[in-house]
């Protein structure tokens, strides 16, 4: 039955994900069930998006309750979540401005508009440049696709938007390098995802919130899968205290509703985007601002950044004695709960033996495993995934 499904969708869906051959059919906790009643170990969570994991009663019965009174009306109208979550979200970011988008490319689109609006309220000039990282990640529409740093990504979809340069993450020097009087912006995640799990270090974010204050460059913060305590804190430039002009967040934000948002500072808010200047159908909708309003209080009330902080040493511990068992493996880099197991060849191999054993893994590059489970996994299911692991790779 679940294969005659899978046929039938080759047949209707364009053809853009290399999808595993099971459909997913429900979820409890931290596993995921297929249409057979297979269970599966998520180390997934939706690419770091069900930081509750599935089914978590109070989140569940918040939408529900949300359902029945209203789910949309428009952004010609205030609704009383979306007040709510405004108010949330700028206190535990310490931005002062939001914009609610319906996924983390949007949220970057309407950042980097931002920043170029700055920036021609300043001079009036239209020749302002960004610079991104590269192997960075921000998206696959037109705008997110020009600022992400991979050229397969780009290749066939040129002309891209201009004015974009690249340098490297952790070397200040190649920033320095791309610099000018033109640069309105610099752009980069603050734990790089796709690109293979690289953390920005602490001291070269600070050398560029330096260079962005004197020079007045917005420093762009993405936080869309590193954000909302993947990382030992609600974003993770917080672990250093290098304030962003502007951050984006989707991913956990909504809890496996498809929300993002774009934040600012004052100074920014207050020089650059005005009535007209942006919109969004969905965005900041009742039904999205309620899981964003209860995906906070959840997050208060029952402690899960104090849980990744005990738990992730454990995951930490486990991946090192991996490594330092399997030859192949040739280092692990995160922070938090978005760590990465680097090979000395692909992974995809593992991955597919991880999925028939009941185990769900992702990568991050051709040869790096991607570890970002539900934020509140246990040792036990930290267990379980490393044995199974083991196992693959044994074999």
């Amino acid at each position: 039955m679940m294969q005659e499904k899978i046929d039938q969708a080759e047949k209707d869906l364009l053809h853009t994900y290399n999808r595993y051959q099971i459909i997913l059919d429900k979820g409890e906790g931290v596993h995921l069930y297929d249409a057979d009643g297979k269970e599966y170990l998520d180390f997934c969570a939706g690419i770091a998006v069900f930081a509750l994991g599935y089914h978590y009663k109070d989140f569940d019965d918040a939408l529900k309750a949300q359902i029945d009174k209203l789910m949309h009306t428009s952004n010609y109208y205030y609704n009383e979540p979306a007040i709510e979550a405004a108010h949330k979200i700028k206190s535990i970011s310490g931005m002062d401005r939001v914009f609610f988008t319906n996924s983390g490319a949007e949220a970057i689109e309407g950042a980097i508009k931002a920043a170029r609006k700055y920036a021609y309220l300043k001079d009036g000039q239209t020749d302002h440049e960004i610079i991104a990282m590269n192997h960075s990640f921000h998206g696959r529409t037109m705008g997110a696709l020009s600022v992400t740093g991979n050229p397969k990504y780009r290749e066939a979809f040129q002309p891209m938007i201009g004015n974009i340069r690249f340098a490297d993450i952790n070397d200040i020097d190649s920033v320095k390098a791309q610099i000018n009087e033109k640069t309105c912006a610099i752009l980069l995640e603050t734990v790089q995802g796709e690109g293979g799990i690289y953390p920005a270090e602490e001291a070269f974010l600070k050398e560029l919130r330096a260079i962005c204050d004197e020079k007045d460059i917005l420093l762009i913060l993405d936080e869309i899968q590193c954000g909302m305590g993947r990382c030992g804190a609600y974003y993770a430039w917080q672990r250093f205290g290098v304030k962003p002009d502007i951050m984006t967040t989707a991913k956990a934000l909504g809890g496996g509703v498809p929300v993002g948002a774009f934040l600012m500072t004052e100074k920014v808010g207050a020089h650059s985007l005005v009535a007209g200047d942006h919109g969004t159908t969905y965005g900041g909708n009742p039904f999205a601002a309620a899981a964003i309003c209860k995906m906070i209080d959840l997050f208060e009330q029952d402690h899960i950044i104090d849980h990744v902080n005990s738990i992730a040493p454990y995951l930490e511990k486990k991946l090192d004695e991996l490594a330092a068992r399997f030859d192949c493996i040739k280092a692990r880099r995160g922070v938090g709960l978005m760590q990465g197991l680097v090979f000395d060849k692909p992974v995809g191999d593992i991955i597919q033996k991880a999925l028939k054993k009941g185990l769900i893994l992702i990568n991050a590059g051709a040869d790096i495993l991607r570890f970002v489970p539900p934020l509140v996994i246990t040792e036990d299911d930290i267990d379980r995934m490393i044995s199974i692991l083991a196992e693959c790779i044994e074999d």
